[in-house]
């Protein structure tokens, strides 16, 4: 593995950048409410609760990574099957099962007197959903960070969604029903899926196949990839900054509640990824897929888990809120989890690369 890989100024710079982009979107949101809220008001069809300017934002994030997947390596995965089984274990046996535990404790007794029983089981249910979300999206750009394999990346994501078909919203109406009457709507779901998922997968695939063909593999690799280099980062920015500023009334009327969700919030991420990471050595996994397995494991699909809260409780609810306040904890701290794989990457042994290999 290439441990010198070269970073630009937003990568080395990224958490001051997450930090800046937390503030301007929540300015923007206070000062601004008819742009934010026009903005906010731009669906995918009626009653999808799928942002427009959110999904074309996490399709420019998705679609650098999907350029560099060889589908033909995709199949050879199968080889190394204990990365998805330890990644499947903890997003859906462990995550959501300790989230709701954790939200039980936190918000129903300990934080109990400062919030109030309704609060705490919007709170309560709104954690629920984030923790029953796996990652998508920035799933791609975390194991970017951290030098992992694509290839292997792109089916322990494509596994999750599948899987995520089934088991959301099952999951989410057993763990939440002694909080309320939830009912998750599977349109919801599909059109997420489809939307973050398909479509910038499609599209990244075609060109692929159409750039390899007309200029050959050598131009894709050392030009259009790195055309789309700094994209990713840039997209994830912009979307920090829109998802803040549609929730800026919430974040600026409650923040002592928010500090309180985050540290249920804050435990869950980093217990999540330690176990998931420490049961990837355990194993003997590669680390190219150990590092981006325990960050799936540890990180939250939040559009997911955003516009079903929203579509469920509506957009100023107590649920709403503990969604957004996942995305300011999560990417932060999974910042310092990138930063922590790899300077344990000598922990694993060298890894089998199967995709494309890193410029």
């Amino acid at each position: 593995m290439n441990n010198e890989r070269r970073v630009n100024i937003f990568e080395r710079y990224l958490t001051l950048w997450v930090a800046l982009c937390m503030v301007v979107g929540v300015a923007i949101g206070r000062m601004m409410p008819g742009v934010t809220n026009a903005l906010r008001s731009m669906e995918f069809g009626g009653g999808s609760q799928i942002n427009i300017p959110i999904a074309i934002l996490l399709w420019l994030m998705i679609y650098p990574m999907m350029l560099k997947i060889d589908f033909a390596s995709v199949l050879r995965v199968r080889e190394r099957p204990k990365g998805i089984v330890v990644t499947l274990v903890i997003n859906w046996v462990v995550k959501p099962f300790s989230m709701a535990f954790m939200g039980w404790v936190f918000f129903r007794h300990l934080f109990l007197p400062w919030i109030g029983p309704e609060l705490a089981d919007q709170y309560t249910a709104g954690v629920i959903i984030l923790a029953a979300a796996p990652c998508t999206a920035m799933v791609f750009v975390w194991s970017y960070l951290c030098d992992g394999d694509p290839a292997y990346t792109l089916v322990q994501v494509a596994v999750n969604d599948l899987i995520m078909l089934v088991l959301f919203a099952p999951i989410v109406k057993f763990l939440v029903s002694g909080a309320s009457s939830l009912i998750v709507p599977f349109p919801v779901l599909l059109w997420a899926v489809g939307i973050f998922v398909v479509i910038p997968l499609a599209f990244g695939s075609a060109t692929r196949t159409w750039a390899i063909r007309q200029k050959g593999a050598e131009w894709f690799e050392k030009k259009l990839l790195r055309v789309f280099q700094p994209v990713t980062i840039l997209a994830l920015l912009a979307t920090l900054v829109c998802i803040f500023a549609f929730q800026a009334e919430n974040i600026a009327a409650r923040w002592f509640h928010v500090v309180l969700i985050a540290i249920p919030i804050l435990i869950q991420v980093y217990f999540n990824s330690s176990l998931a990471y420490g049961l990837m050595r355990l194993f003997r996994v590669e680390y190219a897929v150990a590092a981006p397995g325990a960050l799936i494991g540890a990180s939250n699909f939040f559009e997911l888990a955003v516009a079903t809260a929203i579509a469920l409780f509506g957009p100023g609810s107590g649920a709403a809120l503990a969604t957004v306040v996942g995305v300011l904890v999560e990417v932060p701290v999974m910042l310092s989890v990138c930063a922590f794989c790899n300077r344990t990457h000598h922990w694993f042994d060298a890894p089998k690369r199967y995709g494309m290999p890193r410029e």
